[in-house]
């Protein structure tokens, strides 16, 4: 069977992997409430969790975020939340997973972690034929607008600060697929990663997306890839919970 095929279905994680639990459709707050929760009561033995879910819309901001990236959030709600990061968008047809993982059992520190989390979702999109790309100092995954099924890799020098001058993210060709907003509290993560599958695009044009104005924001749909939320969430379970492994 395909990896692809199989990317709907969740088997029994095996001794000491995540386990992996669907959600459904639940409200951001409330998940946010008992990843929070389940992170207070957790103790050594606690085993790491990841869970996959979609939310309603609404704009959720960083600890440190900008409301003045809230552009025009019209008639969507805008969550304070205490990720890092800076204001982003969750809606149907998203994928969002958030991995509930003890850092120091597994071995890892936070720079590992959230290569671990980004190389998890260019491996989800990998399975669909599209490359997925890191922009240095602007954590996500990114797709070349134009080429998104390409393999051309970004240019490392784009963006680059003059004269000793810190570079900046260059964003040129590129457009946002997966954005990534994690929070760490005595070695345990929660919060995650979000994957845009199919969703309605509109409601990131009120928002300068994860702080950069201008920053164009796709989906698999907008790009050519017919799929189903579900079965890319999966897909994307499947992945965290092998990289998240010890």
């Amino acid at each position: 069977m395909t990896e692809r095929a199989s990317a709907g279905r969740v088997a029994q994680s095996p001794a000491g992997r995540p386990e992996i639990r669907r959600l459904g459709h639940i409200d951001c707050a409330a998940a946010i409430d008992a990843m929070r929760l389940f992170t207070e009561r957790r103790g050594p033995e606690t085993g790491d969790e990841i869970w996959l879910c979609e939310h309603p819309a609404v704009y959720t901001l960083g600890l440190a975020g900008d409301r003045a990236h809230l552009r025009n959030p019209g008639d969507v709600p805008v969550l304070q939340t205490n990720r890092g990061g800076q204001v982003t968008y969750h809606g149907p047809g998203q994928v969002v997973a958030y991995p509930l993982v003890d850092l120091k059992r597994l071995g890892i520190y936070v720079k590992e972690y959230v290569y671990r989390l980004e190389q998890a979702l260019t491996r989800t999109l990998e399975a669909y034929g599209v490359t997925g790309h890191r922009v240095s100092g602007a954590p996500g995954v990114y797709v070349r607008r134009e080429d998104p099924f390409g393999h051309r890799p970004i240019d490392p020098s784009a963006g680059a600060g003059q004269r000793g001058a810190p570079a900046l993210p260059s964003f040129v060709g590129l457009a946002k697929i997966a954005a990534l907003g994690i929070k760490v509290s005595r070695n345990c993560t929660y919060h995650g990663v979000a994957l845009n599958v199919a969703m309605d695009l509109r409601p990131f044009a009120g928002i300068d997306a994860c702080g950069y104005p201008g920053l164009e924001t796709v989906d698999l749909s907008t790009i050519g890839v017919p799929a189903e939320p579900a079965e890319v969430a999966g897909l994307l379970g499947a992945k965290l919970a092998a990289y998240l492994s010890p």
